[in-house]
């Protein structure tokens, strides 16, 4: 165990990882906040480097307990709140998490594999709802495409809720990678965007599938577009122009779920 009281190199990389891809992608780890996600990252088996905890304050026993299960680094209580985002109290734990290999066989492509890919999407906060809706929707996992935001950013992490860590989350720079893994397999590419060709609840999920949800503000790729086998639309109506990527994602997730409910796999 060790004791960190000062603004020493540690605390300094581990403060440039809230705020840094660069520092996230050469330290190969990331912060992360929350009882639930440290429970699921400690869970499934992700690699927790450090658990850090305010020094001489009086934990709980969920905190006692989840410490035992990794090193462990007694902080400053104010120098946690800073790594916390905290203004007032410094949170029980904080823990530095490995960063996993962007390897797309860590996505298993089944029978009836279901993935979502988010291509180039600008907003850590989108990114970590549309793997929340992934989660609860019983997809395979989730692929982020392109010059894209990071879903290790602290942003995207808490989005998710946790379930960053229950389903595998791979970057691929362009959709050629994905399509030439999953293409292997047969599945269908499926794009969304308003002028899609068939209502989303008129096209058949119920097969091996790569959704693909485009940028929040220009939509899919002119290569994503090309290599989808079909576009479908959400019907929507009044005021509303458009939805929110992340929300579209989690209509098009739930219309999947849905159908494989009604059809399932032999």
């Amino acid at each position: 165990m060790r004791r960190i009281s000062t603004r020493n190199a540690a605390f300094q990389q581990w403060q440039a990882l809230l705020a840094s891809r660069t520092k996230r992608q050469r330290s190969g780890e990331f912060v992360v906040h929350g009882v639930r996600p440290i429970n699921l990252a400690l869970e499934k088996g992700w690699t927790v480097r450090a658990l850090l905890y305010p020094d001489g304050r009086d934990l709980s026993r969920w905190a006692r307990e989840t410490l035992a299960r990794a090193d462990n680094v007694a902080m400053a209580p104010e120098l946690l709140a800073e790594l916390g985002e905290k203004t007032d109290e410094p949170p029980e734990l904080l823990a530095v998490v490995a960063l996993p290999a962007d390897d797309l066989s860590r996505i298993p492509l089944r029978g009836n594999a279901l993935v979502v890919v988010f291509d180039r999407p600008t907003t850590p906060g989108n990114i970590g709802t549309l793997i929340r809706s992934a989660d609860a929707f019983g997809a395979d996992g989730v692929i982020v495409t392109g010059h894209a935001a990071d879903p290790y950013d602290p942003k995207a992490v808490r989005a998710s809720t946790g379930s960053l860590f229950a389903l595998p989350v791979v970057r691929a720079p362009s959709h050629r990678e994905v399509v030439a893994w999953a293409s292997a397999s047969g599945a269908s590419f499926v794009g969304t965007d308003e002028s899609g060709d068939v209502d989303v609840d008129l096209y058949d999920f119920t097969g091996p599938r790569v959704v693909v949800i485009g940028n929040e503000t220009r939509g899919l790729s002119n290569g994503w577009r090309e290599a989808c086998d079909r576009i479908v639309r959400i019907p929507i109506a009044g005021a509303a122009s458009s939805l929110n990527a992340a929300a579209a994602a989690t209509v098009v997730l739930y219309e999947a779920a849905r159908q494989r409910r009604a059809s399932p796999s032999p």
